[in-house]
Formats: structure tokens, sequence, C-alpha cells
């Protein structure tokens, strides 16, 4: 782990121990002796790892601007095989092709930093690469990418993730937390006599805190591909590609459903309020009107709560667009043509695998979510962390055991930290309990 990194995760355990003994405070307690004498040392503690933070910060910063690539023979690196790894002039072409050469060049070398980074020299890769590799720390949890490839792969997921892609912001966490202050309640305004004093009205407030989680996503990556020509726009583009897909379903999974217990993100699901859990009418005997009675109640309940509907909109399961998307009226017209254009009454819908279809006691059930995404926000570490293993084992999609030495693979796993919440519980409707286009 670098300086860096240790000092941020020390600050963000004594931050952790603080903010519990001014909880006690701010629910009505008071701390004793033992406890003031511990806030005091902790906020001493803080400030002191503070100002190492800043210091190991503009370090490392100067020697990212410093750095050249490493020479031949650094720490036993050997000269690579010519054929393969010549990087030609080493321009980016694609969205995310320095990240996607990092890993290539560090799967060539089995994780080693120093090598890899012979390797992008001998080549020409271009020299964000080559840098990266000559400064970065490699830690016992792999090798942290630079913040301006890991925020160029992050920002790659907004395509793919479809939470993302709906419109919710992005915001960098600081030390892994962030506090968001929310309007819980409005000022009261009203008229008054001329000789009537002004009542007192105030907003009140909440905060929505956001923690960093860390997620891991497991990418398997052919060998073959990973020997393919260094600068290459289109083998580039399938390694981003891979990375994307695979964090942003892990994403999806966790920011739609995830309950928040334990290590857990809350989904939004789980972020929505009981009197917006709505259960959908069963299929069976169902009507045209209450179905559209149905979705509109949905929306109602963001309305009715002086929602700003600038960025509103649905996520469901494939299945239940299409069955939506087969209603025809009592004239044979279909009941949603704005299906065909992305949209259902009005607003986009987003797809995902990732809402299960297997709910219910007849395992038949799914829900449909409709979000003001404008409200939600997702924390961001901006610090990525890769590691490489040709031996592992991993699970597929069928829940088989697939051996990456057997499939001559090699599995790179990809930690982010991140955190989601909405900065208005109201914002978010479920319904739940939904059977249509079960069958299908």
């Amino acid at each position: 782990m670098s300086k860096v990194l240790q000092l941020r995760s020390e600050r963000a355990e004594l931050n952790t121990k603080l903010q519990a003994l001014a909880k006690i405070e701010a629910e009505g307690g008071s701390l004793n002796a033992e406890q003031l004498t511990e806030f005091t040392s902790l906020e001493t503690q803080i400030a002191d790892l503070s100002a190492k933070l800043s210091r190991a910060e503009a370090a490392e910063k100067s020697a990212a601007l410093a750095a050249v690539p490493v020479e031949e023979g650094a720490q036993g690196a050997q000269s690579p095989p010519a054929a393969g790894l010549h990087g030609g002039e080493g321009k980016e072409q694609v969205k995310g092709a320095g990240m996607a050469q990092m890993v290539r060049l560090l799967a060539a070398a089995q994780g080693n930093q120093q090598h890899a980074a012979h390797l992008a020299k001998e080549g020409k890769f271009g020299s964000d690469v080559q840098m990266a590799l000559s400064t970065v720390t490699a830690g016992a949890g792999g090798v942290l990418v630079p913040v301006n490839m890991s925020g160029e792969v992050i920002e790659s997921l907004r395509p793919v993730s479809i939470v993302r892609k709906m419109g919710v912001i992005s915001l960098p966490l600081n030390n892994g937390n962030l506090t968001l202050p929310r309007i819980t309640g409005n000022t009261q305004v009203g008229y008054i006599g001329t000789e009537t004093d002004i009542p007192l009205t105030g907003m009140t407030f909440g905060d929505t805190k956001l923690s960093a989680k860390k997620m891991a996503a497991l990418v398997p990556i052919s060998n073959d591909l990973l020997r393919m020509s260094g600068v290459n726009p289109r083998v580039d583009q399938l390694v981003a590609n891979d990375l994307a897909t695979s964090m942003g379903l892990s994403e999806d999974l966790h920011f739609i459903r995830a309950d928040g217990t334990g290590v857990l993100p809350k989904g939004l699901r789980y972020w929505a309020i009981p009197a917006n859990l709505v259960p959908a009418p069963a299929q069976s005997g169902i009507n045209l009107q209450a179905i559209d009675l149905y979705l509109g109640g949905l929306m109602l309940r963001l309305e009715a709560k002086n929602v700003q509907m600038q960025a509103c909109g649905w996520l469901m399961h494939p299945r239940l667009i299409r069955w939506l998307q087969s209603l025809r009226d009592g004239n044979g017209n279909k009941a949603y043509p704005e299906i065909e254009q992305g949209l259902l009454k009005g607003y986009k819908y987003g797809l995902s695998n990732q809402i299960p279809v297997n709910l219910g006691v007849d395992g038949d059930e799914t829900e449909i979510y409709f979000v003001n995404f404008a409200d939600v926000m997702i924390g961001e570490d901006m610090e990525l962390v890769i590691d490489f293993s040709k031996e592992a084992t991993y699970k597929d999609a069928g829940g088989e055991v697939v051996s990456s030495f057997q499939r001559d693979q090699t599995l790179v796993r990809v930690i982010a930290k991140h955190d989601i919440g909405p900065r208005h519980v109201e914002s978010i409707v479920v319904g739940t309990a939904c059977d249509w286009g079960a069958g299908m």
C-alpha cells in the first residue's frame, strides 16, 4: 500500500471513532471525562495525519511529474521479445486505452510493475502509461491505477452501468466519506396583516452520509488477446470494454438492490421509504386501464412530494418492457407506442438483468423503479486497484467453476470504492410484486 493510501486509511479510521463520539452528544447524551479526553486526542491525531498526508500527496505529485520510464535492467527487468510488444507512436485512440494498456503490460510482466514499465518503454507506449508504471506503488492488494486513468475508466462506465446512464451525479469521496445536507421540511410562507408579526418559520435539514464500500469485479481476459501488439485500438477497445462491462454489471447489482448490511452499499430498493413501495396488480385479469393507473400512481408519489421531475426515469427487467410493448388497446393499436423511442409515459427507461424476475412465493415476480436520478449521488474514491492471476478459478454466469490456467486466461481483479444514496428518499418509488410478463 502506498504511503498516501496508508495515511488516508488511518485518518478514515480515526474519523469514524470521532464521529461515533460526536453522535452521542448529537442524540442528546453527554461525554464522560474519558470520552472527552479521547475526543481531544482523536482531533490532534487527525490534524497530524492531515498534515502528513498533504506532504505525502505533494511528494507523490512531484514524483509523477518528474518521472521517466525505468531504464533497461532496472530491478532485474529483462528485455521483452521484439514481436508482439511494439506499440507504435503510443497514442491513445479509444477511451480507457491507457488503463487497457496498463493491464496488458502488467499481465505480460506477471504483475511486476518495474518489468511492465520496462516493456512499456521498449514497446514505445505512451508517456503517460510509462510514467504511471514507473511511479505507482505496488502493494499486497495489487497495483494502484493513477487517478487520471481510473477517472477515464469510471467515466466509461456511464454507458454500461444502467444506474449511471440514467443520470445519477458522481461526486468524489473525501477520505472515504461524504456528507450531503438535504432539506427535510420547507419554509412555510403566507400572507399576514399590516400589524401582525411575521411568524418564525424555517427549513429543517438532514444529512445523507456516503462512505466508501469496496467492490471487486473479476475480468477474465484471453491470453491470446494479451499477447497482441501494444497500442492497437481494436485490442485496447476489447480490453477496456471487458473491464467496463464487468464493473458496470457489478455496480448495477449493488446500486439497485444491495440491502446495505455489512460491507454492502444500500441500493435504491432499500433507500425507498415504506410508503413508496407499491405492490402491482396481478397480471391475471388485469386490464389496460388498471395498468395505466398503476404506472401513473407511481409517478404521482414523486409529484405529490414536490420532487423536481427533471431527470426522472424507469428501471426494469427487459421482460417487463417487452410485455408492456406487446399490449394493445381495443382497436389493436399499441398501448405504449413511445416505447420504440425509449420512453414510457413520457420518461426514459433503463433495462437491467440485475433486477431479478424470480421474486415472490411463486418465483415469478419482479420490480419496477421510478426515480428522480438527479437526486441520486454516487460517491467515488477515484483510485482503482488491479491485480492478476493466471491460476485462479472463478464462477461463470451459469455458476460453473472455471480454471483460468486451463482456459489460457488471465483473471484481472479490479477493486473500486464507492457508495450511493439519494439526497431525498422521497425521490425513489418501487413497484413490487410485479408478475407482469411471467411466462413470456
